[in-house]
């Protein structure tokens, strides 16, 4: 899987989502139990959420000319655990 990069304005509060449907139906009746979202130093976290398999994070902040990394953890009521990553790159629009 490619990792996603995304074009961001510092001064723009923007959601992005992390769907993760489409891997939990190797098993239908499997649900994510938790999640986790890290977001590197000097991107600002406003909020995140879980709903129906898609974890959506709101992030505020940011330097032009920065790239930032934002990771979402999932673990499933079946123990299963997975990661996946998206890169910020912050730029004046």
């Amino acid at each position: 899987m490619t990792e996603a990069i995304f074009i961001k304005d510092p001064d723009a509060v923007l959601d992005y989502a992390f769907d993760w449907t489409e891997w939990l139906a190797d098993s239908p009746a499997e649900t994510i139990s938790s999640h986790t979202v890290t977001v590197s130093t000097g991107l600002t976290k406003d909020s995140d959420s879980e709903a129906d398999g898609v974890v959506t994070i709101w992030l505020s902040g940011g330097t032009a000319g920065n790239k930032y990394n934002v990771a979402c953890k999932i673990v499933t009521d079946q123990s299963r655990t997975e990661e996946r990553s998206i890169t910020i790159v912050m730029q004046q629009r």
